[in-house]
């Protein structure tokens, strides 16, 4: 078996194939020839943005193929292989390569082999997630740290890895998928935000989510739980020496350390309880928020931030794009971009968490998961919702099924941004919210893509509307 040493790759290492011409696959062959590796990289799709991006990978002597997947049947085996995100790691491929002995690892994990000597912040969680790890980096930046955020958020771990600088720290966010192809990866400090079901296509049963999720927070040091998530807290035996958080109070807290929410504040429990922020500090809606709050000023006392710090970040933090983001208000209706609600359990957080009456914008690519409480969370706080995308139709059913009636079918988002307007004013809704429940990739790239398209078509209807 081939290894990779001391951060640095063994240089009689000589070929690998990286799998996936992404972001994070065209960061990993960089570093990896930036080590001295002869560099593959294969993808089964072609485009002209990938042709592009193949010619000039040529210049940088990194070989593209495209519309293509590795053959393993030679004897020209690469030593290593890397995997990007969105790859499943139990396709057929990555099977055999396995069972011949060729080391096979993910895109995250190559960038913590070269950057195991600086101290991470790893955050993984059904929902959340994101908002967390963009509140930890905040925190940690305003402190004064090289704190980058990567994974899922911002950058490529790879590309924080070919930086010049070597980070204080890294705030990485971290799917199943990344942590599945991260056989060694062990933060300084893990935090878990919810546990819901999701990816279950990709993961066959809960119980495989669930362990792989574990076994980020298992190789860390440091171990931060939402002691609010149901879930977490029926497991909360497995991890007795975590620390636990609860918006409920001390009295709510799993064990004796912790952070809590008490009159108004976040407190640190000890020998003398400290308060270090308001709650009011944050500008983010939802109760959800003041757990991902918690969870937050968690990792950065856990990481010796003061408390000016961490007052500072909080009170100039604007949120996250496409989570509960404000787009515009028009004739006192807010238009709210949710696209990062990517399944049943983070939609309806998002309703929760809006002011109702609504005007909902649903649908797209359906998750498998349980939409009892989403659909009970329609029925109390919209007046009307509009379906959009692949699921529409399987939507509709199931809201006939509860009997809700007020729903269209109204296929794409830019009929849906235009008729949310009219619907908005002829039932006195108090906001627009695009909350999918569901992934983009009927329509869309991603979930950022659907979100920035619901914000310009937003932006462009009340322009639009102004002028007549």
């Amino acid at each position: 078996m081939w290894v990779l040493n001391q951060g640095s790759l063994l240089r009689s290492m000589p070929r690998t194939d990286v799998i996936g011409l992404g972001k994070s696959g065209v960061a990993a062959a960089r570093l990896l020839k930036r080590e001295g590796w002869e560099v593959t990289i294969c993808d089964r799709n072609s485009s002209p943005s990938l042709l592009n991006q193949q010619q000039n990978l040529a210049a940088e002597e990194i070989t593209v193929k495209l519309g293509y997947s590795p053959d393993f049947n030679g004897s020209n085996l690469p030593q290593l292989i890397v995997v990007s995100p969105g790859v499943p790691w139990d396709i057929p491929l990555l099977v055999q390569a396995r069972e011949l002995g060729i080391e096979t690892i993910g895109e995250m994990e190559l960038a913590w082999r070269n950057l195991k000597s600086v101290p991470w912040v790893g955050i993984t969680g059904t929902n959340g997630k994101t908002t967390t790890t963009a509140l930890i980096a905040a925190i940690f930046q305003t402190a004064g740290l090289n704190a980058p955020a990567c994974g899922n958020i911002g950058y490529a771990a790879c590309e924080v890895a070919l930086a010049s600088q070597v980070p204080d720290w890294v705030i990485a966010e971290l799917s199943s998928y990344q942590i599945e192809s991260s056989s060694t990866l062990a933060p300084r400090i893990g935090v878990w935000t919810t546990f819901t079901p999701d990816h279950l296509a990709r993961h066959k049963t809960l119980e495989n989510y669930y362990n792989i999720k574990a076994k980020l927070l298992h190789h860390s040091q440091l171990q931060v739980f939402n002691g609010d998530d149901p879930y977490l807290r029926q497991m909360a035996n497995q991890w007795s020496d975590a620390y636990w958080t609860s918006v409920k109070g001390k009295d709510y807290l799993i064990g004796n350390k912790g952070f809590y929410i008490e009159n108004g504040w976040v407190v640190e429990t000890g020998d003398v309880p400290q308060q270090i922020i308001q709650t009011s500090a944050l500008r983010m809606v939802g109760e959800h928020n003041l757990q991902n709050l918690l969870m937050s000023v968690a990792a950065a006392r856990l990481a010796e931030v003061d408390k000016a710090a961490i007052d500072r970040a909080i009170r100039e933090f604007p949120g996250v794009p496409h989570r509960l983001e404000h787009i515009c208000t028009w004739e006192g209706i807010d238009f709210i971009n949710d696209s990062k609600a990517t399944n049943y359990d983070a939609a309806q957080v998002g309703l929760a968490s809006v002011k109702s009456p609504a005007i909902l914008i649903a649908g797209g690519e359906a998750k498998d998961g349980d939409d009892t409480a989403w659909m009970a969370k329609i029925q109390e706080k919209t007046a009307a919702v509009l379906l959009i995308g692949a699921a529409a139709p399987v939507f509709a059913q199931r809201l006939q099924e509860i009997g809700y009636t007020n729903y269209e079918i109204v296929e794409t988002m830019e009929n849906a941004v235009s008729r949310s307007a009219e619907l908005a004013k002829q039932y006195g809704a108090s906001v627009i919210l695009l909350s999918p429940a569901c992934a983009s990739f009927d329509q869309y790239p991603n979930f950022e893509v659907r979100g920035d398209d619901f914000r310009r078509l937003c932006l462009e209807w009340v322009k639009n509307y102004s002028k007549t």
